[in-house]
């Protein structure tokens, strides 16, 4: 099989389906893979499709286990609400809650791949277009010659190929909402403005900001989320430190000592956007996985682990003793649902994190219970041993 794209994504369903005894190549459209994007968070969800393919131990030398998520007001620091992450989280889950430098993380698949077959990934291989046969389906590249394949696999991200030939072309819509991002050396930051090893979300008017650690503490990571007009949609776009700096002004001085010791050029921002809904994942010889079909906003640091979750979910639905297109109708019908309820609730975090009025807030995450709900729905699922209906 051929699957298209190489991000975090891609190269899990290759490890899973390389793992179970599948031929894959993975078609990449860089040249290299390089250090794109900075913090990402893997809760035992996702950590359980990590697990199997072994990458605990050399994750574990970068990761930082935090010990919970506080969710705090913007100017005041005032407490709203907490969810008990680190030992507790182990224990109820049965997987722990690391935070990961994307790269290393990104890194750890690549090797995982490699060392199951170190030609299966192809760089500079931009797919173009899909041709679709009863018995095969014909992948076009910009160079070079078509390859053949039982099944396409789009992990091509939100600007994907594979997607337009299953749904066909549908534009992204603005959310307006832009996200900053920019990482820190923790030395830059004085003690005293320094969190614990937490996971702190900033929550105010029109804006919120999270703020963890990455690389066993060394770097601290910073996404800002703020209502304003529309920017491009790239990881790699930088701005001014001005506009970060006027999007946060007044706001808590642990907050500013991040924006305040940040370097003035790695200050990168972009449009936050949508695609529409789609009811069909794929056709009988494509499928796609992870922000190709479900991208969701990032307000519950569940996107990757979607993209994770997928893969090993495709990777079962593959082993079923059933016809490709019952194996792909059954992926489709299992995740269609979960997926689903993370875009929905991951929006309606948007929406609380925003609340202008602080009494108004407060009552919000009292009502909402954060904790018990992703404690009862989110954090137990097991991609390996969910029943697949």
């Amino acid at each position: 099989m051929v699957i298209v794209g190489a991000g975090l994504g891609g190269l899990t369903a290759a490890a899973t389906l390389l793992q179970g005894g599948h031929r894959v190549r993975i078609a990449e459209q860089a040249s290299a893979l390089g250090e794109v994007g900075a913090g990402i968070q893997m809760s035992a969800n996702a950590m359980k499709v990590l697990d199997r393919l072994g990458l605990r131990p050399r994750l574990e030398r970068h990761a930082v286990r935090p010990q919970a998520f506080e969710f705090r007001r913007f100017n005041d620091g005032e407490l709203l609400h907490r969810l008990p992450l680190g030992e507790p989280h182990e224990q109820r889950h049965g997987a722990p809650y690391f935070q990961l430098h994307r790269h290393d993380l990104h890194e750890a698949l690549r090797a995982a791949v490699q060392a199951l077959d170190d030609r299966a990934l192809v760089l500079d291989a931009r797919a173009m277009s899909l041709r679709e046969g009863p018995d095969a389906v014909s992948v076009s590249f910009e160079r070079g010659d078509p390859w053949l394949a039982d099944l396409v696999v789009g992990a091509d991200g939100i600007k994907s190929m594979v997607r337009r030939h299953i749904v066909g072309i549908d534009k992204p819509v603005f959310t307006g909402q832009v996200a900053w991002r920019c990482t820190v050396p923790i030395a830059r930051i004085a003690p005293a403005l320094r969190t614990d090893v937490v996971s702190t979300i900033w929550c105010g008017p029109r804006n919120h900001a999270v703020t963890y650690y990455l690389r066993g503490g060394e770097l601290l990571n910073f996404v800002g989320c703020v209502e304003r007009e529309a920017d491009e949609e790239s990881w790699t776009t930088r701005r001014p430190w001005q506009e970060l700096s006027e999007d946060y002004a007044g706001w808590h001085p642990m907050v500013r000592a991040v924006i305040d010791a940040v370097d003035r050029d790695q200050c990168f921002r972009w449009a936050l956007n949508r695609r529409a809904p789609v009811e069909r994942w794929g056709s009988a010889r494509t499928t796609l996985l992870g922000d190709a079909v479900h991208a969701t906003l990032p307000y519950m640091a569940q996107g990757a682990a979607m993209a994770i979750e997928d893969a090993a979910v495709l990777a079962r639905a593959l082993d079923l003793d059933a016809p490709l297109a019952e194996q792909l109708a059954i992926y489709h019908r299992h995740r269609g649902p979960r997926t689903a309820r993370v875009i929905r609730e991951s929006d309606e975090m948007g929406e609380l994190y925003h609340i202008a009025d602080a009494a108004t807030m407060r009552r919000a995450f009292i009502d909402r219970d954060i904790a018990r709900s992703r404690n009862e729905w989110l954090y137990p699922y097991d991609p390996w041993t969910v029943p697949l209906a």
